[in-house]
């Protein structure tokens, strides 16, 4: 795991979810995600989009060429957890298509517009991720 991404999991952790910089006002959970070929457990901090009792997460990976891991994480190992405030909760992760994508990602880029800057900055269409409480 990356300095950026331990420190972050540090803050989040010892203040109830809080954290500052950028994320500072904004929501973030962690995301606890099974290796897909190694079968590691692994945590990795995002912001989310509140839909309901869905949490929906964007897997930019920052306007990289390729999904973040996280994501092929998901896809092999859909029941997971998150970490939002002091909850741990068991979701299960749903990959949006379709017309469900099209109005998420509207409804997702209006509320966070650097989702929409980081799609500019890539060819593949940044998928969107549904995490529905289990």
């Amino acid at each position: 795991m990356s300095d950026w991404n331990t420190a972050i999991i540090e803050e989040f952790r010892a203040n109830e979810g809080r954290v500052g910089g950028q994320f500072k006002g904004g929501t973030l959970l962690l995301l606890h995600h099974t290796g897909a070929r190694s079968g590691m457990e692994r945590v990795s901090p995002l912001a989310y989009f509140a839909d309901g009792e869905r949490m929906i997460i964007v897997a930019s990976a920052a306007g990289a060429p390729k999904n973040p891991d996280w994501f092929h994480n998901l896809r092999a190992h859909p029941r997971t957890k998150v970490e939002v405030g002091t909850a741990m909760v068991a979701v299960d992760a749903t990959e949006l298509i379709g017309d469900e994508y099209t109005e998420m990602w509207e409804r997702v880029t209006n509320a966070m517009p650097g989702f929409a800057e980081y799609q500019k900055q890539t060819t593949r269409r940044i998928p969107l991720v549904a995490l529905q409480p289990a």
